[in-house]
């Protein structure tokens, strides 16, 4: 045997079942050949034609694979009017307004997502008068993250939104006091009322290219999208075939909830062409699901600390939920369902478990929660019980903790996203963003899940922490686990893909202060830099 590339590295973490450290990493094209734990030890598959780099202080991991990452969404954000920096309500306002000085009357305007009301000053939600304030001469859309968005009167008016108009299935219209529509539209609301454009196709896959280089740069080898639509997936095939697409992609098609129930199963029989389909760098997972919203309308058992009259709602009719997952586990497909609240947690183990006794055959990994932002000693064991996988990202806590302690109380925010506790109880479980909200680096996740910090409130729930390198192995062995591909991904393995990172300092080991700014020096999927590169070290050479 020979090999294409040997590093010799100061630690590899396999995040193999028996967590082996190794030294030497053997790779030939593709694949991971051989493993060491001496950096010598695998000096006899050398050939001239082999690069070895003489840097050997390297720590290599697997490359991260995020479990919950809106890859197209971050894409098209590059393309909006880029909110993320805005510190106030009036630094917001202008930057829309600049847009709509070179925006040709009538056309929408659209801003990122990427923002959140606990960074601007007046600690609150936009509204249409704000939003009017910037232009009334274009409709206007500030979405932030995937269950809020505002509008402006002008999209008002094209969307036929007034005082009349009823809040629709799985969503809510925001009001004045009087009663008038105040712009704000939460949950499936803004998808049931709008109708935006989207940029053009070509615009798309550049800006899609464009971030696949961003999340490999903080070493992320792979994503799964959690909320594709058709036309998503034709993006995503497209930029396969045009080399727009050097990470791996596990793409959830998301089911409406919207329509009769017959509908609604219509609409998986026409995701078919992408069941079971694609390859091991363009492959659907499965089916999303959107049960309940965010931080302002997730559905508790207990009322709202900051509204005593509120307790959330449910995006979906429970019995009509259950019909629409015992049709997609019919036709093979998995289903993830975001859940944040402890009552949807529940009312969803319900679902899940009336499907699984009239189908005892599913498959493990099936069903997963995404998110479980709240579930109770009692609600882990059932999912645990069911073979329900769960998917957290600890970004969401750092990002949002003023949020939801304003809106949930301090001792639910404590209890937000329980690892430790999950984990110690036997529940299978991954980590990953929801980027755009928060952060994307894994290696931010990495502090985040070590030590319960937020932005804003400090350490939240520290008992639920893990040790540095159970939170690697969740967001890469982790991942691999939920996608059913552990056979070929997640660990530094003979025979698995090479996709892998590498550091100059040791991520496992490293003060937490120094994770947040650590860089890798190049980021591999299948055997091949996808950023930075392996000459990039002190030196390679032919041996």
């Amino acid at each position: 045997m020979s090999v294409d590339l040997l590093l010799r590295a100061a630690a590899a973490y396999s995040m193999d079942s028996h967590r082996s450290v190794h030294r030497a990493v053997a790779i030939e094209r593709e694949r991971i050949v051989a493993v060491s734990g001496d950096p010598h030890g695998l000096d006899h598959l050398v050939t001239p034609n082999t690069r070895v780099p003489e840097d050997d202080s390297l720590t290599v991991l697997p490359a991260f694979f995020d479990n919950h990452n809106h890859l197209g969404e971050a894409s098209l954000n590059s393309l909006f009017v880029a909110v993320g920096s805005a510190r106030s309500i009036g630094e917001f306002v202008e930057l829309v307004r600049k847009r709509a000085t070179t925006t040709p009357r009538g056309e929408w305007i659209q801003t990122s997502s990427n923002w959140n009301q606990g960074q601007l000053a007046e600690k609150r939600l936009l509204t249409a008068t704000d939003l009017d304030a910037a232009t009334r001469e274009h409709p206007i859309i500030s979405r932030r993250g995937g269950h809020m968005a505002i509008v402006n009167s002008a999209a008002m008016r094209l969307a036929g939104i007034d005082r009349n108009t009823p809040d629709p299935p799985g969503g809510r219209l925001g009001r004045t006091p009087d009663g008038e529509p105040n712009g704000i539209l939460e949950g499936g609301a803004q998808y049931a009322l709008l109708n935006v454009p989207p940029p053009a196709v070509d615009e798309q896959l550049t800006s899609l290219g464009a971030w696949c280089g961003r999340f490999a740069k903080v070493g992320i080898g792979g994503i799964r999208d959690p909320l594709v639509s058709p036309e998503g997936m034709r993006l995503y095939q497209a930029a396969l075939q045009q080399g727009h697409l050097p990470l791996r992609i596990r793409p959830m098609l998301l089911a409406s909830p919207t329509g009769s129930v017959r509908e609604r199963i219509e609409r998986l029989e026409s995701f078919r062409e992408w069941h079971n389909s694609g390859d091991d760098r363009l492959r659907t997972w499965g089916l999303k699901i959107v049960f309940d919203g965010g931080p302002e309308s997730g559905a508790l058992d207990a009322p709202y600390a900051s509204d005593p009259s509120f307790s959330g709602q449910l995006n979906w009719d429970p019995n009509e939920l259950q019909a629409v997952v015992r049709a997609a586990v019919q036709r093979g497909w998995r289903v993830g369902t975001h859940a944040i609240g402890d009552r949807t947690v529940r009312t969803l183990l319900d679902i899940y478990e009336r499907v699984l006794a009239e189908l005892p055959t599913v498959e493990p990994g099936t069903f997963v929660i995404e998110h479980a932002f709240l579930a109770n000693r009692e609600q882990r064991a059932r999912a645990i019980r069911l073979g329900v996988v769960i998917t957290v990202q600890p970004a969401l806590l750092y990002a949002l903790g003023a949020i939801l302690q304003k809106l949930w109380g301090e001792q639910r925010t404590r209890e937000i996203m329980p690892v430790r506790a999950w984990i110690d109880e036997g529940a299978q479980l991954s980590t990953g963003t929801d980027y755009p909200i928060g952060f994307y680096s894994p290696l931010e996740t990495l502090y985040a899940v070590t030590t319960r910090e937020t932005a804003s409130i400090g350490t939240q729930g520290a008992e639920y922490a893990v040790d540095r390198q159970t939170a690697a192995w969740l967001g890469t062995a982790g991942t691999a686990q939920l996608l059913g591909e552990s056979e070929r991904l997640g660990s530094l393995e003979p025979g698995k893909y090479a996709d892998l990172v590498a550091f100059k300092s040791d991520p496992v080991t490293c003060p937490a202060e120094d994770l947040r700014d650590l860089q890798p020096v190049f980021t591999m999927v299948g055997g091949t830099p996808v950023a930075g590169t392996v000459e990039g070290l002190q030196h390679v050479r032919p041996t």
